[in-house]
């Protein structure tokens, strides 16, 4: 019970500066009616008495600064209960769409002696946690012993896919056991209070979302001037200040829940856990490569694949073929997965994979997103990315042609001036190009150089060439995503000779290597 009373007692201490705020901001007002009272009855500065006058400008004094000090506590409280805490991105599940996922969670609340989460929803992240529920409107911000409503869980839908049922239950043990802290009113009121604080401070400057339990804050407001701005940075002043007194609080609070539903757990599935936890490793693995390698293409084109879940399981299931440390995992796939508990898993997970073309990448460049399915990606994102990637490859090398000619898209031009050592002034061009036409994807991907840039284009250029011309084909890998298959194999030894060429102008091995796939170098490619 140790974690259980620090939680408690760290919660005391967030709503102790809470409660010396609201002191300090009534104290002048308090003060100031002493001496009004004083003044009419007679008591302090009496008319006629020999300190009246030196007691009439402490009551003015005082009762300016009471004014102003009520000024400021009202717009800061206005702005503390319209502030809106950031939202969780989440696809809530209805008890009618998983019912019998919703009965295991109960069960496990009802095993646990904590109450059950009032909902489900699902995030497009490898994590998974508790998300309070706002009291509602009408209940009294001040009340710390008000009830608090249940949290809803909130599932990371990739472990609800490559999960089996059992490691699942296992996993969210500890998590649903938090559920006894989000149900104690001291705590909750705590966590409403610094809520209230992170939101205030967040509106107006917009948040970006992120990984792990991110969060997509409100639209930015638009700048405020005169008054209402000044009003503002003293609001934000005020707010910056009590989080930095609640700061170090709130962070051993949520530490000593953790610690407490990590205890209240280990009754149930414990040794299920364990192994269940080396799951999770190899789930975010799979999760982030087939974000970075399969989806983010798709995404560059307009398109979003609509079952991103199903397709870790496949890059996972993978994973675990070609392994030989994964061997044990492939006996784990006779068990029944976490997802039948749903009952429309493929709608469900068409829903989640949007929520992450949204979250991770934003809006396509042609405005509207375009579901893809995985049957449809060799043509749709493979093929059509290198023909993409291979024109503005022939773009750049127009804008670098003499007196600004075009040429021809084909091989022969593009070798003979990468061996003439212009790759470093084609790679500028090509990367100030990309700047232009290309959105970024910083969630997703590092900064890349022109020389990275232009490797890849190159090589979307060359497969483009093979498929043209020596009966080569796009394919898909789950781990890698997008190859080349000549001969129904695939072709991995292209990396080192198009580098070659690139860095060094040495463009004999990939000459060699064009040669014999029987790729002609002088067909202009289809752009």
């Amino acid at each position: 019970m140790a974690a259980v009373d620090t939680a408690r007692a760290h919660a005391h201490a967030v709503l102790r500066v809470r409660g010396l705020a609201l002191a300090a901001a009534v104290l002048p007002a308090a003060l100031a009616v002493v001496l009004l009272a004083g003044r009419f009855t007679g008591r302090i500065g009496a008319p006629g008495a020999a300190d009246a006058a030196g007691w009439d400008a402490a009551r003015w004094v005082v009762c300016a600064v009471a004014g102003v000090t009520l000024l400021v506590a009202g717009l800061t409280a206005h702005a503390l209960r319209r502030a809106e805490p950031p939202r969780t991105p989440a696809v809530p599940l209805d008890r009618a769409e998983a019912p019998e996922l919703y009965r295991l969670i109960d069960e496990l609340a009802d095993r646990l002696d904590v109450p059950a989460p009032s909902a489900i929803a699902l995030t497009p992240d490898c994590d998974s946690w508790l998300e309070d529920v706002a009291p509602p409107r009408r209940a009294h911000p001040l009340r710390p012993h008000d009830e608090p409503p249940a949290p809803v869980l909130v599932i990371g839908s990739p472990f609800l896919w490559w999960m089996r049922a059992g490691e699942l239950r296992a996993l969210l043990a500890p998590v649903v056991a938090g559920a006894a802290a989000s149900a104690d009113p001291e705590i909750a009121a705590a966590r409403r209070f610094l809520r209230g604080l992170d939101a205030c401070l967040d509106s107006g400057q917009g948040a970006a979302p992120g990984l792990g339990g991110g969060t997509l804050a409100a639209p930015p407001r638009p700048p405020r001037r005169g008054p209402a701005a000044l009003a503002d940075r003293i609001v934000r002043r005020i707010t910056r200040r009590l989080l930095g007194a609640c700061r170090g609080h709130s962070a051993e609070l949520e530490r000593s829940v953790a610690s407490w539903a990590s205890e209240h757990a280990r009754t149930v599935d414990y040794g299920l856990r364990i192994a269940a936890q080396e799951q999770v490793g190899l789930a975010y693995a799979g999760w982030d490569r087939l974000l970075t390698r399969v989806a983010l293409p798709a995404w560059r084109l307009g398109r979003h694949p609509a079952h991103l879940n199903a397709g870790v399981v496949a890059a996972l299931t993978e994973l675990s073929r070609r392994d030989r440390l994964a061997d044990g995992y492939g006996s784990r796939l006779g068990d029944r997965p976490a997802c039948d508990l749903l009952e429309e898993p493929g709608s469900v997970d068409r829903a989640v994979s949007r929520l992450a073309a949204e979250l991770f990448f934003g809006r396509p460049a042609a405005g509207a997103w375009h579901e893809l399915e995985w049957a449809d990606y060799p043509a749709e994102v493979v093929d059509a990315g290198w023909r993409a990637g291979a024109a503005a490859l022939q773009s750049a090398l127009d804008r670098r042609a003499p007196q600004s000619r075009p040429g021809a898209p084909t091989l022969t031009r593009l070798l003979v001036r990468l061996a003439e050592g212009d790759g470093e002034r084609l790679a500028a061009a090509l990367a100030a190009q990309l700047a232009r036409t290309t959105a970024p994807a910083p969630l997703l991907e590092p900064d890349r150089s022109g020389r990275d840039l232009l490797v890849d284009h190159v090589t979307a250029m060359v497969c483009c060439a093979a498929v043209d011309t020596a009966g080569g084909a796009p394919g898909l890998d789950w781990l890698d995503g997008p190859v080349l298959l000549l001969g129904g194999v695939r072709r991995t030894d292209l990396a080192g000779p198009v580098a070659q060429a690139v860095e060094q102008g040495q463009d004999g091995p990939l000459r060699a290597w064009l040669d014999a796939a029987d790729v002609r170098l002088e067909k202009p490619v289809r752009l």
